[in-house]
């Protein structure tokens, strides 16, 4: 078995169980090692501590598949390893049919994702060393998961870090290029060919559902109360308006909800779901609200949608600076001003919510953009923040593995405090139990996701 050595001077991150070898790691290695071949890496001292595949054209040189001596990536190695993975998913995503079978490094296949949507796979292969066991992948995966079909999505530009070119299409069996899956009893349908990445993210399901208890329990800002109503006959508990007429839409105790790049909607659908008496969906894609849309509609929410096409930072700044209009002019109005030129109207802007709702793409994607991050997340927050009815709830997300959760959480509260709002933590989570993390792999802890309760000073 061909072998790389590696410094004696470096920091023990291999034996702690992370799965990557640096370049500038590596002292020495043996001739003719072919790239995308598995290799041993051993200490200075000779000793064995992993196989990985190897690619000199990679910073990351070698990936670890195995803390044993393994010769190849046969399909009965990963058949081991896909039946692992589907066992883990049966007993941490109970009932559910579609879910991320296979999550790269967390399930010890570096460089290969393949979510399930229902009885199709897509896959990811984003390694030489994946690339080279192809057939053996689709193989295995035929075999252990029986699915209708497999689409690859390798359509992804870090192939080409890796010397391969980006490709997509049909690699077994027959898909439909739309299909419908459930997830919280929700009906979605996802685009395998032309969605972002895979074409769902599976990530936020948990989260999704954490937003329940912020859908309800806002009537009584509308002066909605619970009262005993004699109602045909008998004494019942029914919501009664200030006036004392019985309210009879059923969603009166529903929240207001703003939720910005939306995507497929998916946190609309979920606040729908929970109880939303009014949600508007925005994302800066056409495409991406019209999947919104067509969710909406799969599901029979379209009478409490609405939809925007808009830069979602444009959009909260211009809500913003409407409400401070009202603000400034409501103060002049009541301390008997005319300082305020009221001849123009004040417009649609200036809208508040009883819940924002902010799943941004990354920001940052090298280590060098995190100060650009930063700033991004600093202001759709604050913007965001200031547009939540006093009491209401800011829900924020962040995928940026470089934005570690302590600058996260820090960039939030500099955005607070410039916003003059006091910022109560209800729920801090990461990523769903079908996205497991390796304990010491940072690069693993990439999504944060907050509840925040927003308050005045």
């Amino acid at each position: 078995m061909a072998a790389v050595f590696l410094y004696k001077k470096r920091k023990p991150r291999l034996e702690q169980g992370h799965p990557w070898v640096y370049k500038s790691e590596i002292e020495r290695e043996d001739a003719d090692i072919v790239p995308g071949q598995l290799v041993d890496v051993q200490n200075h001292l000779g000793k064995y501590l992993a196989t990985g595949y190897y690619n000199e054209a990679s910073q990351l040189t070698v990936r670890i598949v195995s803390y044993s001596p393994l010769e190849a990536m046969t399909t009965a190695f990963f058949i081991e390893r896909f039946t692992r993975a589907f066992q883990h998913r049966q007993r941490f995503v109970k009932g559910a049919q579609s879910y991320r079978l296979v999550y790269g490094e967390a399930d010890f296949l570096p460089g290969l994702i393949v979510d399930k949507f229902e009885d199709t796979l897509v896959v990811q292969v984003l390694t030489l060393g994946m690339d080279r066991c192809r057939d053996s992948i689709v193989e295995a995966l035929v075999q252990v998961m029986k699915p209708a079909g497999i689409y690859e999505r390798s359509d992804v530009p870090i192939r080409e870090l890796e010397g391969l070119k980006q490709t997509k299409g049909l690699l077994y069996g027959d898909c439909s290029k739309h299909v419908d899956i459930l997830e919280n009893g929700l009906r979605i349908r996802v685009d395998i060919e032309e969605g972002q990445k895979t074409g769902y993210f599976f990530d936020q399901r948990e989260n999704r559902a954490a937003i329940a208890p912020l859908m309800t329990g806002w009537g009584h800002r509308s002066g909605i109360q619970l009262a005993e109503v004699e109602e045909n006959g008998e004494m019942q508990m029914l919501p009664v308006n200030a006036n004392g007429k019985v309210v009879t839409y059923p969603l009166w105790d529903g929240a207001s909800v703003l939720e910005c790049f939306s995507h497929t909607g998916s946190f609309t659908l979920n606040a729908c779901q929970f109880g939303a008496k009014k949600v508007t969906c925005l994302d800066i894609s056409e495409h991406a609200i019209e999947s919104a849309r067509t969710n909406v509609a799969l599901n029979g929410f379209e009478d409490r949608v609405e939809f925007v096409v808009a830069d979602a930072f444009e959009y909260l700044r211009t809500q913003v600076k409407g409400l401070d209009e009202r603000k400034l002019r409501a103060a002049a109005g009541a301390a008997g001003q005319a300082k305020v030129d009221t001849s123009k109207p004040v417009g649609t802007s200036g809208r508040t919510w009883d819940v924002v709702i902010l799943d941004p793409p990354a920001f940052a994607k090298t280590k060098s953009a995190v100060e650009g991050a930063c700033r991004g997340y600093k202001d759709i927050n604050l913007h965001g923040m200031k547009l939540v009815n006093e009491g209401g709830y800011l829900v924020t997300a962040s995928c940026s593995y470089h934005m570690h959760p302590e600058l996260f959480l820090e960039t939030i509260h500099a955005a607070a405090t410039d916003a003059g709002k006091l910022l109560r933590l209800i729920e801090f989570r990461g990523a769903g139990m079908d996205h497991p993390r390796i304990l010491g792999v940072d690069e693993g802890h990439y999504l944060k996701f907050a509840i925040f309760e927003v308050r005045s000073k």
